[in-house]
């Protein structure tokens, strides 16, 4: 198990080695809050956009589902008319200059994953860079826009912020709520209460403290043809290998099995770069993956090659709520 894997493991369910992390992790407290009250207090220099900006991000190490909230809130938005853009740190990517303006069939390597998928799926303006603040001068320089959601960037504090939505994984939840290196939190869990929304992905319904949201299969798309089929494509017991780099491969490998397939696991580290070579399985199967991972092996992708669409559904109460703060924000 790799040391990522083990130290998941341990602050989810617990290790008694993570005592010997606490002044570490004291320590990061300290540095975590000095920076957040420093910039909240104008003592560093933020950037306000002329137009609304929502961050929406989450507060611990691992996947929470924010890049198909993303999609969600893109559509949602342009079925009111909005024109939106996206910022993204852009996590891996290693384009010519920053920012660097994503386009659709770049190589993932130049874009990102996510930032990738995310163009290709909706053909958003989005532009990537660490700095989030140049990336949506760069953006509002380039098109005429009414709202700008930034993937990510809940402590990126150099960018003002209109809205903050926060991403909760409704089963591992935050774990021995601990900040890094004992436990998965980037900040103190007392940050939770000067955001805007919380939403808990993989919950039914709403909790007291947030909304749910849940990620719903929506079709198998061929990695080589781009032929889609609906998710009852395989027969139930089809044996397939699945393989997932993302935050919470698990996740992905349940939801399989919760379309009544018999995945074989193959879990990888977030943003990994894949091979040719390293999805070569035995036995041969077909193979599914993630539609984050399919952006990164379609130029080399097998026949037998499918990646799982997914679609956030968010609660109805979110919904309304997230009319609502559009309205204010945007009279």
């Amino acid at each position: 198990m790799a040391l990522t894997d083990r130290l998941l493991d341990a602050w989810y369910k617990g290790h008694p080695a993570l005592a010997l992390m606490r002044p570490l992790e004291s320590l990061y407290r300290r540095v975590v809050n000095r920076k957040r009250a420093r910039f909240l207090a104008g003592q560093s220099e933020r950037y306000k956009a002329p137009v609304p900006v929502i961050v929406v991000g989450n507060i611990t190490i691992g996947g929470t589902g924010k890049t198909p909230l993303i999609l969600w809130m893109i559509d949602h938005c342009r079925a009111r008319g909005l024109r939106v853009g996206v910022v993204s740190r852009g996590y891996g990517a290693r384009p010519p200059s920053l920012p660097w303006r994503v386009h659709p069939q770049q190589p993932a390597e130049q874009a990102g994953d996510e930032p990738l998928l995310i163009v290709n799926r909706t053909g958003v303006p989005l532009m990537i860079d660490p700095d989030r603040s140049q990336a949506v001068r760069a953006l509002l320089a380039q098109e005429p826009l009414d709202l700008i959601l930034s993937d990510d960037g809940l402590q990126h504090y150099r960018l003002a912020r209109d809205l903050e939505l926060v991403l909760i994984d409704a089963v591992r939840g935050l774990g021995n709520r601990r900040c890094l290196p004992a436990g998965p939190l980037r900040e103190p869990v007392e940050r939770l209460q000067s955001v805007d929304a919380l939403l808990y992905n993989g919950a039914a319904t709403d909790h007291a403290d947030g909304y749910g949201f849940q990620l719903k299969p929506s079709a198998l798309v061929n990695l080589l043809t781009g032929e889609r089929q609906p998710v009852n494509h395989f027969p139930p017991g089809q044996a397939l290998h699945a393989v997932a780099g993302i935050g919470n491969p698990q996740r992905f490998f349940n939801t399989l099995e919760g379309l009544h397939w018999r995945p074989v696991p193959h879990a990888f580290a977030d943003h990994a770069v894949f091979t040719a070579q390293a999805l070569s399985f035995s036995p041969s199967l077909p193979v599914v993956m993630t539609e984050k991972d399919a952006v990164k092996c379609a130029p080399f992708a097998a026949p037998d090659w499918w990646y799982l669409a997914v679609e956030a559904v968010p609660s109805p109460a979110f919904v309304s709520w997230f009319d609502s703060q559009l309205n204010r924000l945007l009279p």
